[in-house]
């Protein structure tokens, strides 16, 4: 078939024999990309009459959208939450590092600390795209500090902070500016937090509910007002009772504004969830769940003690605590590990727990449209996987950044 440039001189690519996550199957079917986008075949054809310049054969693997953690602290040594002379260059480490764990874009987290840290930090995380140089950067989840002394979690009690009478004013001194800030996690029975949430939705930062004594009614009023998230769910709120489940009544409740999904964020690594508690949650609201890692700065890294802000924590096989204490503080699991272990744990479909970690965190940040999917004109940010959901090699823009070695190292 004859080549026509005539639309762009960029080479096309076309990936063969692999099953492709499109429509939440997965598909038998080619898949095409030019300059960093997926390409829809029959235009390509009819319309400009042309071929693939390049063709690789993928050996029957799967082919998924990349992975997006929304929820990591960390990993490798690096603390976002650590004021440092060198931030960016842990940040960059972090997001060359994870391109093995098929994240292609995350949300650096950081945990409730003091203004000045707030201050110095987030003037140096920059939204970015991914490539070779590692994931990209989506905008900060700011988790914390205006969350509940009675579920802080891991969080430093003397840092924590309530909204006085100019609620939005006093966030936005804490934090300095919301300029990369992509998602704040805050306690909703707190005074004033529904015009916080308010202010924060209608700058287009997503607000989740989290660290929180919340009653179900609260957790409603403040969906009714913009929330569109739970942080963690389970973790870090009061537990389901019958009369009154909580934050956790979200996922089948009523009083969710028309045309609007709560979406809740689950670190499925086989410890801050009982298999049993994560298959309650699917099964109640399957479309509204995301896989977060909620990875600290051990992940990758030996057990011993290490940092979650401004607290020292203590790796001992796949659990973390406050050190001394039996506090579970993040984790150290990677986002392919929590896709596998849903997998398993719930018995849902392998298209189901791939969407976990792609499709759903994008919708939740309304970016479906460019990240995701393989929908044609997306973003050619993805993933081959074998049949074990073992990541064997991560596409950003339609270029390999990083591919499992030969000899399985």
């Amino acid at each position: 078939m004859p080549s026509n440039k005539s639309v762009s001189d960029a080479p096309i690519v076309q990936f063969t024999n692999c099953r492709i996550l499109r429509g939440h199957q997965l598909q038998r079917e080619d898949l095409w990309v030019r300059e960093g986008k997926i390409l829809n075949p029959e235009k390509l054809f009819f319309d400009e009459k042309a071929s693939a310049d390049i063709q690789l054969d993928c050996k029957d693997s799967i082919i998924a959208p990349g992975f997006i953690d929304v929820q990591i602290n960390g990993g490798f040594g690096v603390d976002f939450s650590l004021a440092t002379d060198d931030f960016k260059s842990g940040i960059d480490l972090v997001s060359q590092k994870i391109l093995s764990h098929g994240v292609t874009s995350f949300c650096p987290t950081l945990v409730t600390s003091p203004p000045s840290v707030y201050h110095q930090v987030l003037p140096q995380i920059s939204v970015r795209n991914g490539g070779a140089h590692g994931a990209g950067i989506l905008g900060a989840h700011l988790e914390g500090p205006f969350i509940s002394k009675e579920k802080k979690g891991a969080h430093p009690e003397h840092c924590l902070r309530t909204f006085e009478a100019g609620a939005f004013q006093d966030l936005l001194a804490t934090y300095g500016s919301l300029d990369c800030v992509r998602i704040v996690t805050l306690a909703p029975e707190m005074k004033r937090s529904s015009e916080v949430i308010r202010e924060l939705t209608k700058r287009g930062i997503c607000v989740s509910l989290g660290h929180s004594v919340a009653n179900l009614s609260q957790a409603e009023e403040a969906v009714q007002h913009g929330a569109t998230f739970i942080t963690h769910l389970f973790n870090a709120m009061l537990p389901f009772h019958h009369r009154d489940p909580g934050i956790v009544g979200l996922l089948t409740s009523d009083k969710i504004p028309a045309g609007r999904r709560v979406f809740y964020g689950m670190i499925s690594d086989g410890i801050h969830t009982n298999p049993a508690a994560l298959r309650i949650a699917h099964r109640a609201h399957p479309k509204g769940l995301v896989l977060v890692t909620d990875a600290i700065a051990g992940m990758g890294l030996a057990p011993g003690r290490h940092t979650l802000g401004q607290q020292v924590v203590e790796i001992d096989g796949l659990n973390t605590y406050i050190a001394g204490t039996k506090t579970l503080s993040g984790s150290v699991a990677t986002m392919d590990t929590c896709v596998r272990h849903f997998q398993e744990a719930t018995g849902c479909s392998v298209e189901t727990a791939l969407e976990a970690a792609s499709l759903h965190p994008a919708q939740l940040l309304g970016i479906e449209h460019r990240k995701g999917t393989l929908n044609y004109d997306s973003d050619a940010d993805f993933l081959m996987l074998n049949d074990g959901l073992y990541v064997q090699a991560t596409y950003i823009a339609g270029k390999e950044v990083w591919r499992q070695d030969v000899l399985g190292m």
